[in-house]
């Protein structure tokens, strides 16, 4: 009986495990634009609390549609793709942000992410541009 128990604990804890979900790219659309998202460079997703996840073709449509649509909206994760490993999401809290005019992201921020400090300071002297953090890139993309 205790096995049972124990099943069904284990069922019930894995089906409501909140957790980013899989992009696939060429086919899912972007939350924000309804863009299909290809760029596997400047990709990101959100997850609410509650599990339901969004994925955006630009790190640019995530911060718009978290100011405007999710602004009271607890979210479990927030992702970001890093540049220099497409298709990787990484916490978009603890990314570094370089806008760059020699790097264009989808919807023309020239917006991309890097997984930490260092690696944005790199893309800065290879690209040149400015390096924001999370909260500032947030006030510069301001609606």
């Amino acid at each position: 009986m205790k096995i049972i128990q124990l099943l069904v604990i284990l069922v019930l804890f894995t089906a409501c495990t909140v957790k980013p979900q899989p992009i696939n790219y060429g086919s899912d659309v972007c939350h924000y634009c309804n863009m299909t998202i290809v760029d596997k460079q400047h990709a990101s997703q959100m997850v609410t609390a509650k599990g339901k996840a969004f994925k955006y073709d630009a790190i640019e449509c995530m911060v718009h549609s978290l100011q405007d649509e999710f602004k009271d909206t607890e979210m479990a994760h927030q992702l970001v793709a890093d540049f220099y490993q497409p298709g990787e999401l990484i916490n978009a809290t603890e990314a570094s942000y370089l806008v760059s005019e020699q790097l264009q992201s989808p919807m023309g921020a020239n917006l991309s992410a890097f997984k930490n400090t260092e690696n944005g300071q790199k893309a800065l002297e290879e690209f040149s541009g400015k390096i924001y953090t999370w909260k500032e890139i947030q006030e510069y993309l301001k609606l």
